[in-house]
């Protein structure tokens, strides 16, 4: 009897192979581009940038750093994996036309950025319709979370500052539709901030309130189906203000600080007043109360009028510090919103579900953001649009293409699962085949999606 040494079989690798296709499931993502028509708005949007006789369209070129990013890259160079397929991906700049294209774009400024988020609003809404059922706004309402998150630079980069958590980097501002329980969500805004940027500076509260606004389809901009929601960091006077004066189209939930003047009407509740907190099935939360504070109490003085606060009490996690803030053992927290008839409950349950921005928040640093790979903040800034456009394709794909059970995956299963397949390619009868492996236990997963992008109609 043979001895086996080892648990794993030996093989022999060689380097000659042909014919084989690595990271297969980006077809997926390629037939997105294209059954969307984000190749073509990108192309005219950035259509100024195209210098005489360039032989790459600056549109493509950014789209296939984009698609480097949803694969899993976290800096230009790493648009090499797709230039090694030129048969899923065609023809791919070289690296330096690429840093040539992003230095110009920066360059461009303010000018730039519109037009790419532009083109990203004008194909959101085709995309939407695509969608149907699926659509952020099946439920009649589209919601918008907003919050900061903080990006570790390793170098002296451009606007990089201490931030707040003794660590050094950036503080960019972003903006995520929610799509759900079931979905994930799209980013529609990304504003980069020096590291030292304010939790809740509400200059880039509005601006990137404005920005998010921008993104959605235009019959969504009005009729109050468009929900604003943050944690404290919104809760200023002057952003609260802001959302008050569009208040007719505009919906929000934001969360506020428990201050001196906001604890001492908590305290005066009567217990008959804290009604149960519920869940997302209506079943009690356990351990878990909300009430609403009298609008005529001295906390509302120096807010809109009409604002609705409304405080949860909670026995807190085992091993959870209580603040300063919390009473009777109780976790303590507060949100404003300007919803009328409407109960607390319910409300309560809509705004506790802004955590899935951390979902999100998590895929981003999964997707390029967790470093800004350039040096100056204006070239960082069109890294982050680089980063919502890959955002972008992860979340329309999996919309447009996917079954219900699959459409949760965040990107790194679908790297995993999906992208990371190989395959064969076959020219037969002047057509190329993807023959994806047999044996790939997701193989089914990706033809069906294949399959569904194939019956959408083509753009145009």
């Amino acid at each position: 009897m043979k001895k086996r040494i080892g648990s794993y079989p030996r093989v022999r690798v060689e380097g000659g192979g042909r014919s084989v296709v690595s990271q297969a499931g980006a077809a997926l993502l390629v037939e997105t581009v294209r059954k969307t028509g984000l190749d073509q708005a990108i192309s005219v949007a950035l259509a100024p940038w195209r210098k005489a006789r360039a032989v790459h369209d600056p549109g493509k070129v950014l789209l296939d750093v984009a698609l480097a990013v949803a694969l899993g890259g976290d800096c230009l160079a790493d648009v090499a994996m797709l230039r090694a397929e030129p048969a899923l991906f065609g023809p791919v700049a070289s690296d330096p036309t690429v840093s040539r294209l992003v230095d110009s774009l920066a360059a461009g400024g303010e000018r730039a950025l519109a037009a790419i988020r532009a083109a990203r609003a004008e194909v959101r809404e085709h995309v939407w319709t695509l969608a149907g059922d699926a659509a952020p706004y099946a439920g009649g309402q589209v919601t918008v979370d907003l919050d900061g998150v903080l990006v570790i630079a390793h170098s002296d980069k451009q606007d990089a500052a201490a931030i707040w958590k003794k660590t050094y980097g950036h503080h960019p501002l972003m903006g995520f539709v929610d799509h759900g329980r079931g979905g994930a969500g799209e980013p529609v805004v990304g504003l980069l901030r020096p590291g030292n940027a304010g939790s809740n500076t509400a200059a880039d509260h509005i601006e990137a309130a404005k920005l998010a606004l921008a993104q959605l389809p235009k019959t969504y901009r009005r009729g109050r189906k468009t929900l604003i929601r943050c944690d404290s960091g919104g809760g200023t006077h002057e952003f609260v203000a802001w959302l008050a004066q569009r208040g007719r189209w505009l919906s929000h939930s934001v969360g506020m600080t428990i201050t001196d003047a906001i604890h001492h009407p908590v305290l005066q509740i009567p217990a008959t007043a804290w009604a149960p907190a519920v869940e997302p099935d209506g079943e009690v939360r356990d351990g878990a109360w909300v009430a609403e504070i009298d609008a005529g109490s001295n906390c509302a003085a120096g807010w809109p009028k009409g604002l609705r606060l409304i405080v949860r009490k909670e026995r807190p996690h085992p091993g959870a510090q209580l603040r300063f803030t919390d009473a009777d053992g109780m976790r303590l927290t507060c949100f404003a919103t300007d919803t009328k008839n409407t109960p607390i409950a319910e409300l309560e349950l809509r705004h506790r579900q802004r955590a899935r921005a951390e979902d999100r928040i998590r895929a981003a640093r999964a997707t390029g953001l967790r470093n800004l790979p350039l040096h100056d903040t204006a070239q960082n800034q069109i890294w982050l649009e680089i980063v919502q456009i890959a955002l972008d394709l992860l979340a329309w794909m999996p919309m447009l293409a996917l079954a219900r059970d699959s459409r949760l995956w965040e990107p790194r299963r679908m790297r995993l699962r999906l992208f990371s397949t190989a395959a064969q390619l076959v020219t037969t009868g002047r057509r190329r085949i993807l023959r994806l492996a047999a044996h790939w236990p997701w193989t089914d997963v990706i033809t069906r999606a294949l399959a569904r992008l194939d019956a959408l109609p083509n753009p145009g």
